[in-house]
């Protein structure tokens, strides 16, 4: 009996975030309602809560499989030669993260970088971002005089700036790359020695 109610479970929040995901497609993160939700679900608000603890929950999971995907792609691509290359295989991910003012803020506070939510998909996405760029970084020509996670570290700071000055109406002069590829050139450069 203790299995049948498993698969029940299962079933009901597969069904809650594939609706949600429908929505999302048609009308965006941020206009997702929870009612909507439940609603195309077939289930109560109640249960939704019993899956969920909020919205902010549901779109961790659901920018999360987004962010997933695109590092399945970028994973199996070659490493980068240069800041540039960088730069360019980072803006399917810079897209997706700057889609949306709520999104942007959603992954601020779900990668980790404030330390002040839970490790949710969203910062296991910014891990595997920082392993899959330490080993472009270990493998191209990039400077060697510091570690590569110091040099990940600085690629992610890079990449949050970048998208920070992207919703500040002072600082919308230049495109997201045009933006990032000066930082990665300057602190990615190799030292000359």
């Amino acid at each position: 009996m203790k299995k049948a109610v498993q698969q029940r479970t299962l079933e009901t929040r597969s069904r809650l975030t594939s609706v949600a995901d429908q929505l999302v497609a048609e009308k965006g993160f941020e206009a997702l309602r929870i009612e909507e939700t439940v609603l195309g679900a077939g289930v109560a608000k109640g249960t939704f809560f019993a899956h969920f603890k909020d919205k902010d929950e549901l779109m961790d999971l659901l920018i999360g499989q987004r962010i997933e995907t695109l590092l399945d792609r970028m994973a199996t691509e070659p490493a980068p030669s240069d800041a540039d290359q960088l730069a360019q295989r980072l803006m399917p991910l810079v897209e997706l993260m700057s889609s949306e003012r709520y999104v942007f803020d959603l992954i601020m506070r779900r990668s980790g970088a404030l330390a002040v939510e839970e490790i949710g998909p969203i910062a296991l996405g910014f891990g595997r971002l920082g392993d899959i760029v330490g080993q472009w970084l270990a493998l191209g020509a990039f400077r060697k005089d510091v570690p590569v996670e110091i040099l990940v570290e600085g690629v992610e700071a890079f990449l949050m700036q970048t998208l920070a000055l992207n919703f500040c109406a002072l600082h919308k002069d230049k495109t997201m790359k045009a933006r990032l590829q000066p930082y990665l050139r300057a602190w990615l450069a190799p030292v000359a020695g």
